[in-house]
């Protein structure tokens, strides 16, 4: 079990730097946040069923590390403010922009949201699987979905019609897409 908890821990690394970036919004917290929570399931790798669903309780360590850690920091006043530039991207000028601008409107989103989107549309988690990392029910985890993509339309709808914006609205038009296209490919529960 030993190998294959690890292989699995491993394997996940990636999706849950994403949503320790969706939390933290600054890559250096989120790196030591996923160092973190992934200390923490070692240490706690006995408490694992084996067959149930891994990534969730990999996320939901994650998740529950990230707000010990922000406990612990309202509780010492060691709370900075993270700008969004942190989460710029490399490429083109335009494209840049385009990211920055989408950082800043999800960053307006409350965090709930703003992570059930990104576990969503970014790892393509299942509802059933946000819900079980989130530790609400399926139905809440659809909500927030929503409401981040309604708030994040809405947002961009009252903006000027400039040329990032343009681009913001394709990117997020890419990312309704993207998740309209797995849904559909996705085995129904019967």
């Amino acid at each position: 079990m030993t190998n294959d908890f690890h292989d699995q821990v491993i394997a996940l690394l990636p999706r849950l730097r994403v949503q320790a970036l969706s939390l933290t919004r600054n890559r250096a917290a989120a790196d030591d946040l996923v160092q973190d929570a992934v200390c923490n399931a070692l240490s706690a790798q006995h408490s694992f069923t084996p067959g149930t669903n891994f990534p969730a309780w990999m996320h939901r360590i994650l998740r529950n590390r990230f707000i010990s850690d922000l406990r612990k920091k309202r509780e010492t006043g060691d709370i900075e403010d993270v700008p969004t530039s942190a989460l710029a991207c490399s490429g083109a000028h335009e494209e840049r922009l385009a990211v920055k601008e989408l950082a800043s409107a999800m960053d307006r989103l409350p965090a709930d949201q703003r992570e059930a989107l990104v576990m969503v549309v970014m790892q393509g988690m299942s509802y059933e699987e946000l819900a079980e990392a989130s530790g609400c029910a399926v139905g809440t985890a659809k909500s927030r979905v929503f409401r981040a993509r309604r708030q994040l339309g809405t947002w961009l709808e009252g903006e000027e019609q400039s040329t990032e914006t343009v681009r913001l609205r394709s990117v997020v038009a890419r990312l309704r897409q993207g998740v309209g296209q797995r849904e559909a490919t996705r085995p129904r529960a019967g």
